[in-house]
């Protein structure tokens, strides 16, 4: 009360509270922020009402996926004409997904014929067993007339069946589940059951067992992948942030772009329009919350940074949007043209996760940009709490760790651009060692699943391409001279034709099956036919068939793998190139400067270069894989290019901002301390989200989850932090050239 009594009125507070301007202004001030406020609120509502709808479409994604290799592959590729003709060498209009049955144990037809007679007899019946989720028999996904027959093997320690599945059974769904694994695993259990108590072991393998083992994988995405992800993101905003609170609006508004995604990708690839698979569902999920998140700190920073100079909430977010549209958009829109280049490709799962990609990171930037800013303008400055941001016209970033490392730049620009290039060009020699000539499907898998057991089973005891060879369409009248140059190929263990029936032990051969003047002529590999070096053969097979008849045909699944790495190298060599081009205009027009534009353009590329040596490195004496898809090149440059381009347009922008009022040097030093922490907190947010792509138990996702994390690093704590200000620092204004702002200072 004392302070209350004893208070005496200055001057200045008496002429406030006296003048009826002081009111007037105030008045004014409240009723032109109920607009903004107001344009929030509806805002905020629109975007939960998109919400409420996309959610549970989102959940739906799974169901319209497509994982079929074959049906990836451009028309004219040779297995795909291959398998045109040899679909009607079966009683049904489908191809044939083959399915192997592998059974372990005394099967000796000569010593123990009743244990052999006892899997025929399962066999046999196995069609008529019904799949309690579909209440279908198992015959109505098997190719119909297709004979199972238990084939011993020479040393009478195992036994194999075939099972030709319906092609169509990879596009079904059961309750908007894939029916494809539903079937395996019922037929696993059904063979345990049976067969465990007889000493007897059994495998479910061939492309059948591998492909609903990948489907199991990819089943992951909805649950653990995403999940994982949110728990980590929300980890990092928490520390970032060091808020109870103010994590859960970047998080929130993530979540909200990623299912508007979700759902127009759900949409699209329901209607045909796009190719969705279980891999670019992975990348769209992690891509979507990283780069959303991205741009939402950067927003947040520069937002709390307004703050401080301006009393409005509502003028401090104005500036803020002005500040980080034009970075953001040309960031996002780096990623969305890198990524739509790969509508380019030959093949239809690169085509598809090109505007898969391009969709997400469009959402990511339509919510960040208008979501966002509502939630933080109706939230107001408390939701910085307990580090609330003050109208004080304070920059605190000029201060601190970065503040120390833009002066160490600046002492020393030269020594550090030298020494990290030279860092940088060292690694980047290991790159050339990178073996990215494809992956076995043993070897796609990051533990061993039942059907991979099954295949190493399987190469103990019967030639390893059994049950999967490799399909030869040839005229009738070429047959005998095919054979014989199919056997002179190294790796062909034995050729044998299709044919009109089913061959039964001690009766007559059927008679070779003719389809119009055609014969399939079926050859199994000495190897495993998922492996590299079976896929190797291909080419020397169709070598020597077409000496005999050019039109001669080699398909089958070792072929579609092979198609498919030779269309995933040409795809690197051309669309790699096209892509650093539009990179290189749209920095250009960005920053007003080719010379800016070409020296960030090296830096990536260099960065890119360093990333794939380490992966190298990594990869075969840490984690021990075989090697990588010949894919991998190319998803791993896509993603860290286009995105590692993203920190330094964040920064150089800024830069350029800086060096229109106090000069480039002054300029690129000031940028750096005031984006340092924001971009290297972006850049932790994006590794660790790819970086979760390391739970899902497949090689192709771990490699490119460790390149794009280690990759994104390495661009925010050495190539953006230290390469780039100090290269930009040694040119100075020439940096700029040929635009005006290379001329600062001069008259």
């Amino acid at each position: 009360m004392a302070s209350l009594i004893d208070f005496t009125p200055t001057p200045h507070y008496l002429e406030r509270l006296e003048s009826p301007m002081a009111t007037k202004t105030k008045s004014k001030t409240s009723i032109k922020g109920r607009k903004p406020l107001w344009i929030a609120i509806v805002a905020i509502i629109a975007w939960l009402g998109i919400s409420s709808v996309a959610g549970p479409t989102f959940g739906k994604l799974s169901t319209v996926q497509e994982n079929d290799n074959a049906a990836f592959l451009p028309d004219n590729a040779e297995s795909t004409l291959a398998s045109k003709v040899i679909v009607k060498f079966t009683d049904s209009s489908n191809d044939q997904i083959p399915t192997l049955l592998v059974f372990l144990g005394d099967v000796d037809p000569k010593k123990n014929p009743a244990k052999l007679a006892e899997i025929q007899n399962y066999l046999n019946t196995l069609g008529d067993k019904i799949l309690p989720e579909s209440g279908k028999s198992i015959s109505s996904y098997i190719v119909p007339g297709f004979p199972i027959q238990a084939i011993p093997s020479e040393d009478g320690k195992a036994a194999l069946a075939n099972i030709a599945l319906n092609s169509d059974i990879g596009q079904e769904n059961i309750e908007e589940k894939p029916t494809l694994p539903i079937l395996i695993e019922f037929i696993r259990e059904d063979l345990k059951e049976n067969f465990e108590a007889k000493n007897l072991t059994t495998h479910v393998t061939g492309f059948g067992g591998i492909f609903a083992d990948l489907f199991g994988a990819f089943g992951s995405i909805d649950t653990t992948l995403l999940l994982t992800t949110l728990i980590v993101v929300s980890i990092i905003l928490i520390v970032v942030y060091r808020s109870p609170l103010l994590w859960i609006l970047p998080l929130f508004t993530a979540v909200t772009a990623l299912s508007l995604a979700g759902t127009v990708v759900y949409f699209l690839a329901k209607a045909g329009t796009i190719d969705l698979n279980g891999q670019s569902q992975g990348i769209l999920s992690v891509l979507v919350l990283g780069a959303a998140t991205d741009y939402a700190l950067l927003l947040i920073a520069r937002y709390r940074e307004e703050l401080h100079h301006h009393e409005s909430r509502y003028d401090a977010m104005k500036v803020a949007l002005r500040g980080v549209v034009e970075p953001i958009l040309a960031s996002g829109s780096t990623v969305i043209a890198g990524l739509l280049v790969l509508l380019l490709s030959q093949l239809s799962g690169n085509r598809g996760l090109g505007p898969v990609g391009a969709i997400g990171i469009a959402s990511a930037m339509i919510t960040v940009l208008t979501f966002l800013p509502a939630l933080l303008v109706v939230f107001g400055r408390w939701i910085f709490w307990p580090k609330i941001p003050r109208f004080d016209d304070v920059d605190e970033q000029l201060s601190g760790t970065w503040a120390k490392i833009g002066a160490a730049v600046e002492k020393n620009p030269k020594r550090i651009w030298i020494s990290t290039a030279l860092l940088l060009t060292i690694f980047a020699g290991f790159s050339f060692t990178l073996k990215a000539d494809g992956l076995a499907n043993t070897e796609a898998f990051t533990t061993k699943t039942d059907s991979v057991i099954g295949l190493e089973k399987l190469g103990e005891h019967f030639p390893s391409g059994e049950g999967s060879p490799v399909e030869i369409v040839v005229k009738e009248s070429d047959v005998a001279a095919a054979t014989a140059a199919l056997i002179s190929v190294a790796n062909v263990a034995f050729v044998e034709p299709i044919v009109a029936g089913q061959k039964i032990p001690g009766q007559p051969t059927p008679p070779i099956k003719v389809v119009e003047g055609k014969v399939l002529l079926n050859a199994t590999l000495k190897v495993a036919p998922d492996s590299v070096e079976a896929r190797n053969t291909i080419p020397l097979i169709r070598d020597a068939v077409k000496e005999v008849d050019k039109d001669i045909l080699v398909g089958g699944g070792t072929a579609v793998q092979y198609d498919t790495d030779v269309a995933s190298r040409q795809d690197n060599r051309l669309i790699i190139p096209i892509v650093l081009v539009i990179i290189g205009i749209i920095l250009g027009l960005l920053l007003r400067s080719i010379l800016a534009a070409g020296i960030l353009l090296l830096t990536v590329v260099l960065s890119f270069m360093a990333t794939l040596g380490v992966c190298q490195l990594v990869f075969e004496h840490v984690f021990g894989f075989a090697g990588a898809d010949a894919s991998f090149p190319l998803f791993a440059f896509i993603f860290l290019v286009a995105l590692g381009i993203d920190y330094n347009i964040f920064l150089m922008t800024r830069v350029r901002e800086e060096a229109m009022k106090i000069g480039t040097r002054k300029g690129v030093i000031k940028g750096l301390t005031v984006t340092g922490g924001v971009i290297t907190s972006a850049g932790i947010v994006l590794a660790a989200t790819f970086a979760v792509l390391g739970i899902l138990p497949l090689v192709f996702l771990a490699q490119l989850g460790f390149a794009v994390a280690f990759g994104v690093l390495l661009d925010t704590i050495v190539v953006r932090s230290l390469l780039v200000p100090a290269l930009v620092h040694v040119m100075g204004p020439k940096i700029w050239w040929p635009s005006k702002l290379q001329y600062e200072g001069k008259k």
